[in-house]
């Protein structure tokens, strides 16, 4: 056979697909709707590390962050930057303040010039909402003049909320204060450091959980109007053409569709590229040039389609016999034999199974073995329901006549059922995978912060030198709040200079300090000794005693060897009582020295940190705006956190958020195929329906055959999935040295979902069945 003869047939077969006439024309743009929402999410997939690496790149040009020992001095090529970073409801916003020291200032991406005191340039979305009545509460605190938009260059998203303020009078410091002196922006080095091979492994798995799916769909995809082509190939036998000849006929007619999918899919991604820049997903938005597939991968994605519809089809042709009066696929099948389709799965669980019980210790999994042996368990899903499918179908019993209709539908064509319904179980193994893995790893992410959220719900931090006490009568005032507290925190030491030790200072009237010990008796100048849960791990032996021994000389505010300080001389009060730490402390972590205000000398006070802890209505809406407006008052550069009673891992987060986003695309995408995929199946049984109806058959009992039709299948497929991914879940998190444990809840959210999305197919695909089975569809051409 030469490479010109083979050409020819699909060339032919491409023809026939094209000029088949209006039968031809719809079954070609079933199958190419069918791959191109396929192709649409491989290159949106092919896009992702371009996204990433693009936001990257933003991120680091516009990077503000020196963390310098020292105070970089004033020059002519400097800018003071203060970081003002709030939250509006509970969407990000980023702010700076802005005071050029010199002609040769460096300017922020996206901007052209330094605006002015009293002035801000705005990214347009952030202009958006404050020209809007929801922004009425962000406006009170962002008193400036809008006088420009930030570029794209420096915004990570389409929706980021920032904005640049100019400022006079700022003070610098050193050690990653909030105030900083640059001499430009930008950094090469993300310091992201040491990679932790859990995620690394979680990355893996996410990425083939759910692009596995997308593959079953296209290969299925390009099947569609298997029996109407068989009949064609009969056709073909009948005037001289070699069974040989007639499959390479067929995959060249699924390579026209297939290519034609391309065209599609190449369509649908422009559309939905051009769509990022207006919509955000959970909380993420983007640059439609952001969205830019790797030139590599997406010739692999169009050389890949076409090649796996010509080598699918040709496959699925070995098992039709196709002779010149008929096909013999109408014929009862051979069944399918069990026991190479085992191995398919178990060669994934062997692939696995030297990674039992790595965890971190080990350094990174084997990339090849987890991308494999989780593919390969996943495929053996594909390769297991036909084989289920048939057993099961063919044991079923009698029943009214809408399931006698399906049942014996499912029977003649059970390959079919199954071959709808693979992407779903497998999307859904996966999904299940990743859900009992997501929560057994959690708590290894997600780390007790010691707050109580039912004592202070917000958290005001001031920046140094900040007055406390006026602040926090500022913050009780507000609206919204029944209580604030306020405490200064800073560091004594036994030397002035270079100290070997230091510890803990806490500043605050009696009632304030009672919210973090219990004092035995307290006046305006006492001070306290505070021992706190962690003290003993903190500090060697002895050292803690040396600089908080009654009578003994230290100095609050010591000066490090890098970092500059005031060292004021300060006697330790003697005697020294002992106050006993609450569980329920506003600071978890104090430890060390209580001092009420007038215990402090004076020349300490510029040296301290405050921090406000407010206690709020609950019941009152936007009761956060009206505190983060108070604090933008009291001090632009304050920071208000709310507090929780954890906190999770960024790039924890950061993956869970992706596996989400991803999820929905892929549910998309199966909602979408199944319903093209029921679609063409009813339309090859138009025929057959029409004459049910004829004959006296209720449409009802049509639409009820189509449900059962749909749900035995999907039912044995969820079944088939719940246990394939329930293993491939236990045996990941194995890996992670992490205790199995069976996430029932999500293993019943992930069925029920996928449930969900069967009867919406259904009932979505009952209107072109209505108008199928009317008489018009006796007609032939």
């Amino acid at each position: 056979m030469s490479v010109r003869q083979y050409a020819r047939d699909l060339g032919m077969g491409a023809r026939f697909a094209v000029t088949g006439g209006r039968e031809g024309w719809v079954r070609t743009t079933l199958t190419a709707v069918g791959v191109g929402m396929g192709v649409a999410l491989l290159l949106l997939t092919t896009a992702l590390p371009g996204v990433i690496s693009a936001r990257h790149a933003r991120e680091d040009a516009r990077q503000d962050y020196s963390f310098a020992t020292t105070v970089r001095p004033e020059a002519d090529d400097t800018v003071l930057l203060s970081a003002t970073d709030t939250y509006w409801r509970s969407k990000p916003v980023r702010g700076r303040l802005l005071e050029p020291e010199g002609p040769k200032a460096p300017l922020p991406p996206g901007l052209s010039g330094f605006p002015a005191r009293g002035e801000m340039v705005v990214s347009p979305e952030l202009r958006r909402l404050l020209a809007s009545d929801e922004g009425r509460l962000l406006r009170e605190r962002l008193p400036y003049r809008i006088t420009g938009t930030i570029g794209a260059s420096g915004l990570l998203g389409s929706r980021e909320l920032a904005y640049y303020a100019g400022a006079e009078g700022l003070e610098p410091r050193s050690g990653g204060a909030r105030t900083e002196r640059l001499a430009s922006f930008g950094s090469q080095d993300r310091g992201d450091g040491e990679t932790d091979p859990v995620l690394l492994m979680m990355v893996l798995v996410v990425f083939v959980a759910l692009l596995l799916p997308v593959a079953v769909f296209i290969a299925a995809a390009v099947r569609f109007g298997g029996e109407r082509r068989d009949r064609r190939l009969a056709a073909l036998r009948l005037v001289g053409a070699d069974s040989r000849t007639t499959r390479r006929i067929a995959a060249g007619e699924a390579l026209a569709g297939s290519v034609l999918g391309l065209v599609i899919g190449t369509g649908l991604f422009l559309l939905g590229r051009q769509a990022a820049g207006s919509v955000e997903i959970m909380g993420e938005s983007f640059f439609p040039d952001f969205v830019d597939p790797s030139p590599a991968l997406a010739v692999l994605v169009a050389v890949a389609v076409p090649a796996c519809a010509v080598l699918v089809t040709l496959f699925a042709m070995r098992s039709v016999v196709i002779e010149p009066l008929g096909v013999v696929r109408t014929a009862v099948p051979a069944r399918r034999r069990l026991w190479w389709r085992l191995l398919v799965p178990l060669a994934g669980l062997a692939m696995l199974a030297p990674m039992l019980g790595q965890g971190r210790s080990d350094g990174e999994f084997n990339q090849y073995l987890v991308t494999g042996g989780v593919l390969l368990l996943l495929v053996g899903v594909t390769a297991l329901l036909p084989w289920l499918v048939e057993r099961v179908v063919a044991r079923l019993g009698d029943g009214p006549l809408s399931w006698q209709l399906a049942v014996r539908r499912l029977q003649l064509s059970s390959g079919t059922a199954a071959r709808t319904v693979n992407g779903v179980a497998v999307a859904v193994a996966g999904a299940i995978a990743l859900q009992m893995l997501f929560a057994g790893v959690e708590s290894q992410y997600v780390s007790d912060t010691g707050h109580d959220p039912a004592r202070a719900q917000l958290e005001i931090t001031l920046p140094d030198r900040a007055r406390v006490a006026p602040a926090a009568e500022a913050v009780a005032r507000t609206k919204g709040v029944r209580a604030s507290v306020g405490l200064a925190t800073g560091e004594i030491a036994n030397r002035s200079r270079d100290p070997e030790a230091s510890v803990g200072v806490v500043v605050g009237d009696c009632a304030a300090l009672r919210e973090l010990a219990r004092l035995p008796s307290c006046h305006d100048g006492d001070a306290f000794l505070l021992k706190g849960p962690s003290h003993d791990t903190r500090f060697d032996s002895g050292m803690r005693s040396a600089v908080l021994r009654p009578g003994h000389r230290a100095y609050i505010d010591p000066a490090f060897a890098d970092v500059p300080g005031l060292s004021v001389p300060f006697t330790v009060p003697s005697p020294l009582p002992e106050a006993s730490f609450r569980a329920d402390s506003l600071m978890p972590d104090a430890d060390g020295l209580l001092l009420t205000p007038a215990a402090l000398p004076a020349r300490a006070a510029p040296s301290l940190s405050g921090e406000i802890f407010v206690r709020a209505d609950g019941s009152l809406p936007d009761f956060q705006e009206y505190v983060r407006n108070t604090a933008a008052k009291v001090d632009p550069v304050a920071e208000v956190m709310t507090m929780s009673a954890s906190e999770t891992s960024g790039k924890y987060a950061s993956l869970r958020t992706g596996l989400f986003i991803g999820a929905a695309f892929v549910l998309t995408l199966v909602g979408a195929s199944l319903l093209v995929s029921q679609v063409e199946q009813l339309r090859e049984r138009r025929k057959l329906l029409s004459t049910l109806v004829a004959v006296g058959t209720r449409r009802r009992t049509l639409g009820l055959s189509v449900l059962w039709q749909a749900s035995v299948p999907i039912a044995l497929g969820l079944v088939l999935a719940t246990v394939v991914g329930v293993t491939l879940g236990a045996v990941l998190l194995r890996m992670t040295a992490t205790p199995v444990a069976v996430d029932w809840a999500g293993v019943l959210s992930m069925t029920a979902v996928a449930t969900a999305v069967i009867v919406a197919v259904t009932l979505l695909s009952l209107p072109p069945l209505l108008r199928m089975v009317r008489p018009e569809g006796l007609r032939t051409e």
